[in-house]
């Protein structure tokens, strides 16, 4: 990742209410006056929206507010933060959708906490390589995640019991 700007660690992170991954759409679509349709690839990246919501307490949201508008920009500057996908929690690199004019929305609740939704835009979502999909797809991979995850926990509890020695 290129960014230098960093999420808070000491923020939370997004929470499940609210989250979704809005792919981009790189296809340009072409009517016919007959027949069906054409569609071609117009990029091969396209970035893509995810709905946001954190739940954050008073000094918690003091803290984001002032990492918006100093660190994050006003939400113009992309920066890493850990996003949930296909494959897991992995740091992506992210901005504050900008030009609707309303960065963030905040509503404060009872028992003191403070409700912030946003749309964030990803440059780009990580997922399976080519190689990895293709291999998914001719193997079991159910079976072999399991046999992987049953070696594991033998090879650790081997190291927990003293058994490299």
């Amino acid at each position: 990742m290129s960014v230098t700007e960093q999420y808070p660690e000491m923020l939370p992170l997004p929470t499940f209410d609210g989250y979704a991954i809005e792919p981009g759409d790189g296809v340009s679509r072409t009517e016919m006056e007959a027949g069906s349709p054409r569609q071609r690839l117009r990029f091969t990246s396209m970035p893509s929206g995810i709905p946001v919501r954190w739940v954050f307490t008073p000094w918690e949201f003091a803290l984001f507010e002032a990492w918006f508008k100093y660190r994050a920009k006003q939400g113009s500057v992309w920066f890493g933060i850990p996003l949930l996908g296909g494959i897991g929690m992995i740091e992506h690199e992210a901005r504050f959708k900008g030009g609707t004019g309303k960065p963030y929305r905040v509503t404060p609740q009872r028992g003191n906490r403070f409700i912030v939704v946003s749309q964030l835009e990803v440059r780009e979502r990580f997922v399976l390589t080519e190689e990895v999909m293709e291999l998914a797809l001719q193997e079991d991979m159910n079976g072999l995640i399991s046999s992987i995850n049953a070696a594991n926990g033998f090879i650790n509890s081997l190291a927990g019991a003293g058994g490299w020695n």
